[in-house]
């Protein structure tokens, strides 16, 4: 790829962009919001993954802690093994787990660890399931 001149003043405010802390950087897209009503189109994550320690935002995805296993759909053929499953997991009565096996999509656990959602998913999955974690 050619090398592409760009002008010294450019240069200059790009690297000054890019040695801005977070916070700093934060205050640059405010700044920029208020005064001139320029915001950045992905919420000045081009300007935060420049900074150093812009990794700091990165952790944001983990904070979610708790998932909701949401069976979308299932197999026909295996629509009483799915039933058997459901009510496996969550403890309800045959009509309550059939009602809610054909009122698909409906979330089957809320506010689980993942490690748990991930294991109710496969169990469901291999019942004939399709499931998605929410």
């Amino acid at each position: 790829m050619a090398e592409t001149a760009f002008a010294p003043e450019i240069t200059e405010l790009g690297d000054k962009i890019a040695k801005l802390t977070i916070v700093q950087a934060v205050q640059l897209k405010d700044y920029l919001k208020e005064t001139y009503k320029i915001e950045p189109a992905a919420g000045g994550g081009v300007v935060v993954a420049a900074a150093p320690g812009g990794a700091a935002p990165a952790p944001a995805p983990e904070v979610k802690t708790e998932f909701t296993v949401v069976l979308e759909g299932y197999d026909p053929a295996k629509k009483i093994n799915v039933i058997k499953v459901v009510r496996e997991i969550t403890g309800l009565g045959l009509k309550e787990a059939k009602d809610l096996v054909e009122g698909a999509p409906k979330p089957v656990k809320e506010n689980i660890a993942k490690e748990e959602a991930e294991k109710i998913k496969k169990q469901l999955e291999d019942g004939g399931a399709k499931v998605s974690l929410k």
